[in-house]
């Protein structure tokens, strides 16, 4: 029987989730909606409600996204659990993003079913320019994402290849 991973990945899911929803509520609790404090050049702290998905994408719509999105996180974080308990043992890069993306994702989908909208915490701009807000879920899945992709791109070729015969364990293998 093949091994799985290690449940205690998902502490950190957890973890995501504790810091996502107390920084917000800190914000909830200390900021009226647009307001803003510059903490250092380039970077302040807002409060603003994303009633859209990333970068505010139909954040106009008559409301039906928040459902839409909210079903969508809960798809993907099933999908993600699947992913992840079928990951082996000795692997770091892809149970750590997959554990980020689905932390993130569960902070948001419990703004959206507390709230109908997601709050956002952190502007990072220059001058004119803004980026969009965002906040420890936006980041943990950002994070996540990009640690799949490297090892999608760069790590996965570079790992051992299980033998075509399939049948024999090596002396030196160790397992």
């Amino acid at each position: 029987m093949r091994k799985r991973p290690s449940l205690l990945w998902l502490f950190i899911s957890v973890l995501v989730i504790a810091i996502d929803q107390v920084t917000k509520r800190l914000i909830m609790g200390s900021f009226e909606l647009y307001d803003r404090l510059p903490v250092m050049p380039y970077f302040d702290l807002v409060r603003l409600h994303n009633t859209g998905a990333a970068f505010s994408f139909l954040a106009n719509a008559s409301g039906w996204q928040n459902w839409f999105f909210t079903g969508v996180a809960l798809i993907v974080s099933g999908i993600i659990l699947w992913w992840f308990i079928r990951q082996p043992p000795d692997r770091v890069v892809v149970p750590l993003g997959l554990v980020l993306v689905l932390g993130g994702a569960i902070g948001n989908v419990i703004d959206r079913l507390e709230h109908g909208y997601v709050v956002d915490l952190i502007l990072v701009y220059y001058e004119r320019w803004s980026f969009p807000a965002f906040n420890v879920a936006d980041s943990a899945i950002t994070l996540g994402v990009i640690l799949l992709l490297i090892d999608g791109f760069f790590l996965e070729g570079r790992r051992p290849q299980p033998s075509a015969g399939g049948g024999g364990t090596s002396a030196s293998s160790g397992q």
